[in-house]
């Protein structure tokens, strides 16, 4: 306790306020600290395993949620969650069947899906598990939708727009160059917000880029890239020892956060488009590229996919595009 020339006192459960005439008053409990499950406790070190292999910040933040809400589901009003050695394959069906009743579409419950298996994964590793029971429940099957595709005279028009600094921001040629690589080379968001200086050969024209699962590629950017990167960089003021090549007002890396809501900005206030996000430009680049002639094989590489599945995708886009100019064109459509 402090004397009258101090502020403040205390005894069990009480404080004391100096002043003219001290006074007593009741200092509420402290809540008592909630003991973290196992279960809890494997979820938050599963986390951390995800994020000293570089997995992305949005991928960590998706598992983090889903698990949490996993967690909460098998817990007891008022309980904890039960051992890893008591779940069991009905407990996941039931746990499913909440998702069902939610009303979740399918894109979101695969996910989750793929959350806990991933968890289970890692409980294996640790020996905490002995079977993966998340491989055990069916997947809810995602509708095929095809990605809407901006036309090739519609992306240049919006990088056109920018760079002439149709909106007024405090760092124009960060902006710009960072929709020229986007467009320009079809990487994904967290791959741009993780190049460093030492990625960048201005002379070839080459990116180093580390995509999923820390896979390094590199990827060719044009000239009009160069010429985005070469204004931005002569003016990037970092702090001391900062190696990334886009960075936010601080002077430190920009997240992969940061650079979404700046497409976002752009997209609203310059294109007119809410809808557009950072992936939008990814699908631009491989569809006008699959468009004008380049083999599958090789967009798969430029854009980093493990199965070429994934890549055809395009090729159904570019002839969705090409039955509509038929239809149009075609005497006998």
């Amino acid at each position: 306790m402090r004397g009258p020339g101090g502020e403040t006192g205390r005894r069990k459960g009480l404080k004391i306020l100096w002043g003219a005439t001290p006074v007593w008053v009741q200092v509420p409990p402290r809540a008592p600290v909630e003991p973290v499950s196992e279960l809890e406790r494997q979820v938050g070190l599963f986390l951390d395993e995800l994020k000293r292999e570089n997995v992305s910040a949005h991928t960590v933040r998706a598992y983090a949620s889903d698990l949490r809400q996993f967690v909460e589901y098998l817990s007891p009003p008022g309980g904890e969650a039960p051992g890893i050695g008591a779940l069991d394959t009905l407990a996941l069906r039931e746990w499913l069947g909440d998702l069902y009743r939610h009303k979740l579409k399918a894109v979101s419950m695969r996910r989750k899906v793929a959350a806990v298996r991933s968890l289970f994964r890692f409980l294996i590793r640790q020996g905490l598990a002995e079977v993966n029971l998340a491989r055990l429940i069916r997947t809810p099957k995602a509708p095929k939708t095809l990605p809407r595709v901006m036309t090739a005279e519609q992306a240049n028009s919006l990088l056109d727009q920018i760079a002439a600094g149709k909106l007024e921001r405090p760092h124009p040629a960060r902006d710009v160059a960072i929709f020229e690589l986007l467009y320009g080379c079809g990487i994904r968001i967290s791959e741009l917000a993780g190049l460093n200086l030492a990625d960048v050969d201005l002379a070839e024209r080459w990116l180093l880029v580390r995509g999923k699962g820390k896979k390094e590629r590199q990827v060719p950017f044009g000239s009009k890239a160069a010429a985005a990167l070469e204004r931005y960089l002569a003016e990037r003021a970092s702090e001391p020892q900062e190696t990334a090549v886009f960075l936010n007002h601080r002077g430190r890396r920009l997240t992969d956060r940061g650079a979404r809501g700046i497409v976002k900005l752009y997209a609203t206030l310059v294109g007119g488009d809410p809808s557009l996000h950072p992936h939008s430009f990814r699908h631009a680049f491989a569809t006008h590229l699959l468009s004008d002639g380049a083999d599958l094989r090789a967009i798969q590489e430029l854009l980093g996919h493990a199965r070429l599945s994934t890549t055809q995708k395009y090729t159904q886009v570019s002839l969705t595009d090409l039955m509509v100019v038929y239809d149009k064109a075609h005497p006998k459509a």
